[in-house]
């Protein structure tokens, strides 16, 4: 390295550990921050975490510190929440001082600030609202959506019918699914699955799934300012969300020349009329720009969360073909074969439900949730949160707290079954999060999981290409959330 460069980076180093450290001296409160392991200037506490496994060193450091605890990431002040009552009293006791969407350099970057998931303030409250309305105007928890659901598994059945006993990977299988769901919604109709802007924007989400999942994703956690100038495969997460943002925008065109504001056809429609008015209104939210950063984040949101929860229920019933076996038991009687799965089903098919709460349980695919913050000082317990720190609730600890679900690292459907069979409630299933951030699809998806499993077991055997007995269907735990490993299977049409 030549001296002048040599002498620019340590300066650069010596800076920011001297920015580092004044701010922390001058934190509000930081005398009464909740503790933690001792933090480094500049690398906070990434010496003692791995990035590729943070939940699991949440889960470590709780057993030490307790329910509250403060770690560092790079700079970024964390609180971590870890067990149901702290979590509950936090997101939902004090559901307004912990309505802050906390720190996620990489999303923040990617979305620029532009729709729902990664917003605060007024902005975030008044597209929250708005998206909210509207999704429950064009059927979500209605029969309308429901019908759609329905219609997409009829497409979803016959191309499982075609795969003609063969062992196939059912992942794209089930992202199609789901996304069209959410594509009749935002785009007003449902995509063939070998469109050519279909396929790719499919591409996309899978491609960001992975790059999520990648140590360059958490280095950009750590080291956003650093990472943003240093090569690497986490700066085509930017690129995609481009290509997101490009293909919205065109419909967004497209629905201006046909718009009709007496008749709303979808949710890009109904901001349209929005934005129209409140033109004179110049401090609106609703601008073209946050119609396009929202349906980019109802779209891709829509589509992997809940296609990954179910391909992981796959998974779990290849590994136990006895629960399999109970549920399609129910299913036969209580659906038959002759007409499609419905919502008003799910009443009598406790252990059903119960299979895909299970599922959802076990999963816990965001362990650590998805971050808040708060929006001013905060006393929790004995401490003070200082506004704006970045909140983690840890929800994998509320999802596998042994009172409430005995031997929690175990798959077993009866956590949610009384004595008797019936389905059992509990408090403690929180997949979705809790409080003012819990998520605004969470009404959608709970349809989308229950139709789409019992339509594909109304009509399939699902077949291992293993032995049970050697299916992991332990999750991959990465910077970001679980995922289950890649697998093959057979459906055999009953």
């Amino acid at each position: 390295m030549e001296p002048l460069g040599a002498t620019t980076v340590f300066l650069v180093i010596c800076v920011s550990c001297l920015l580092f450290l004044s701010t922390w001296r001058k934190t509000p409160g930081s005398g009464k921050l909740p503790p933690g392991p001792v933090a480094f200037p500049l690398v906070g506490n990434m010496l003692q975490l791995r990035e590729k496994s943070l939940p699991l060193h949440v889960e470590e450091l709780s057993r030490t510190y307790g329910p509250i605890f403060t770690i560092y990431l790079g700079s970024e002040r964390v609180v971590v929440l870890h067990g149901y009552d702290i979590v509950k009293e936090a997101l939902v006791g004090l559901g307004d001082e912990f309505s802050g969407r906390g720190s996620m350099p990489l999303f923040e970057r990617a979305a620029q600030r532009s729709g729902i998931a990664f917003t605060n303030g007024e902005q975030w409250r008044q597209l929250r609202r708005f998206a909210i309305t509207t999704l429950r105007d064009f059927g979500m928890g209605k029969k309308s959506i429901e019908e759609r659901i329905q219609e997409e598994t009829r497409f979803m059945v016959e191309r499982l019918r075609n795969t003609h006993g063969r062992p196939f990977d059912p992942r794209l299988f089930l992202t199609h699914v789901f996304s069209n769901v959410i594509c009749s919604i935002v785009f007003g109709d449902r995509f063939d699955y070998e469109d050519e802007n279909f396929v790719t924007l499919i591409s996309l989400i899978l491609e960001n799934g992975k790059l999520h999942q990648s140590p360059w994703a958490a280095l950009y956690s750590f080291f956003p300012t650093i990472m943003e100038y240093v090569p690497g495969p986490h700066h085509g997460v930017f690129k995609n969300y481009e290509e997101f943002r490009r293909f919205v925008g065109e419909r967004v065109n497209t629905h201006k020349a046909s718009l009709d504001p007496n008749c709303p056809r979808d949710f890009i429609d109904a901001f349209l009329i929005k934005v129209e008015e409140e033109q004179k209104n110049g401090d609106s939210v609703f601008t073209e720009e946050c119609l396009v950063g929202s349906t980019v984040d109802l779209f891709v949101g829509g589509t992997g969360t809940s296609s990954i929860t179910l391909y992981f229920g796959l998974l779990v019933l290849l590994k136990f073909p006895e629960i399999e076996e109970k549920v399609h038991e129910e299913i036969d009687r209580v659906i038959g074969r002759s007409r499609s799965p419905s919502m008003a089903d799910r009443s009598q098919m406790p252990y059903t439900d119960a299979v895909l709460h299970e599922i959802q349980r076990f999963l816990a695919i965001v362990p650590l949730g998805i971050p808040h913050a708060v929006t001013k000082d905060v006393h929790l317990k004995q401490y003070v949160i200082p506004k704006d720190t970045t909140i983690f609730p840890a929800l994998k600890s509320v999802l596998y707290d042994n009172k409430e679900f005995p031997n929690p690292e175990q798959f077993n459907p009866g956590h949610f079954l009384d004595k008797n069979g019936a389905f059992k409630k509990s408090d403690y299933f929180m997949p979705f999060s809790a409080g003012k951030r819990i998520c605004l699809g969470e009404g959608l998806a709970r349809m989308e999981l229950f139709l789409i499993l019992t339509a594909i077991l109304q009509n399939f055997t699902l077949k291992p290409v293993v032995e049970p007995k050697d299916i992991d269907i332990t999750p991959l735990t990465t910077f970001v959330g679980n995922v289950p490993k890649p697998f093959e299977l057979r459906v055999l049409y009953r």
